[in-house]
């Protein structure tokens, strides 16, 4: 069946690169808007051992953007829900689930070295500011995504070195935190991002819906890392559509692909 699955992506690629597809190991922080996409394109593309990494579960709010959001899954564990229709695409793949937040607690257990690809799609800025020093400090090759909210042109998402990114207020919110501290990042780095930013117009701050789950989980005292919703520590919730956070999830897959494949950025 795995032949079948793959008889397209072989007859372009060759059978040498489906076997390092195959043989490739890649985590994704952040299953997300941009993460859940980025996990469907390199399973379907013949990766064979995907780790996904993420504390949150379904809310209502997520249906708009998310693959595996759909009124079937809410309040599931967002890692549960993406591997179990991952797994309806190859049966046999390798996918490992991590509930949790990266963060400075949980940074030491994860083993980066064992990765040949590091998959940046979280939020929180001291997070992201921190996979960022350990991955490029490690073995794997990495790849982040800037803010994909606020976006609607999908003609002006970009590729571009970290430190050459321009226009978006994400990566500047790194650089100055980078230049702030002096812990720069160990090696360059590919990023997508897109210097479109609109205004939010909608005026609400919750769903206001008994559907949603981010509401009982940011009551006081609620610390439970599984627990963890990443709007509870956002200063403003976003805006953000399905056609641009995949397009950056699928962009990152993709130069994931080309570089599996042996083809020079």
């Amino acid at each position: 069946m795995k032949n079948a699955i793959f008889n397209r992506a072989r007859r372009l690629l060759g059978e040498e690169n489906m076997l390092r597809l195959e043989d490739a190991r890649v985590i994704i922080f952040g299953v997300g808007g941009v993460g859940s996409w980025c996990a469907e394109s390199l399973i379907r593309s013949g990766v064979g051992h995907l780790t996904i990494v993420d504390s949150d579960r379904v809310c209502i709010t997520n249906i708009n953007r998310q693959l595996m959001a759909n009124t079937t899954t809410v309040g599931r564990v967002k890692v549960e829900a993406l591997k179990e229709h991952l797994l309806k695409i190859n049966p046999t793949a390798e996918i490992e689930t991590r509930q949790e937040i990266y963060c400075a607690d949980t940074a030491d257990s994860f083993d980066l070295d064992s990765y040949d690809y590091v998959v940046d799609a979280i939020d929180s800025l001291k997070d992201k500011v921190l996979l960022i020093e350990r991955a490029t400090a490690s073995k794997a090759r990495f790849f982040s995504s800037m803010g994909a909210a606020l976006k609607m042109d999908p003609t002006r998402i970009k590729v571009a070195e970290f430190w050459k990114v321009i226009g978006c207020p994400l990566a500047r919110a790194l650089r100055q935190r980078f230049k702030k501290t002096k812990r720069f990042p160990k090696k360059k780095f590919l990023c997508v991002y897109s210097d479109e930013l609109l205004e939010n117009k909608g005026i609400e701050t919750s769903c206001d819906s008994e559907y949603c789950i981010c509401k009982s989980k940011n009551t006081p005292g609620n610390h439970d890392p599984a627990n963890h919703d990443w709007n509870a520590s956002k200063a403003q919730i976003n805006g953000s559509l399905q056609h641009i956070t995949a397009i950056f999830g699928m962009t990152i897959a993709g130069l994931i692909i080309k570089d599996i494949t042996g083809r020079n950025f």
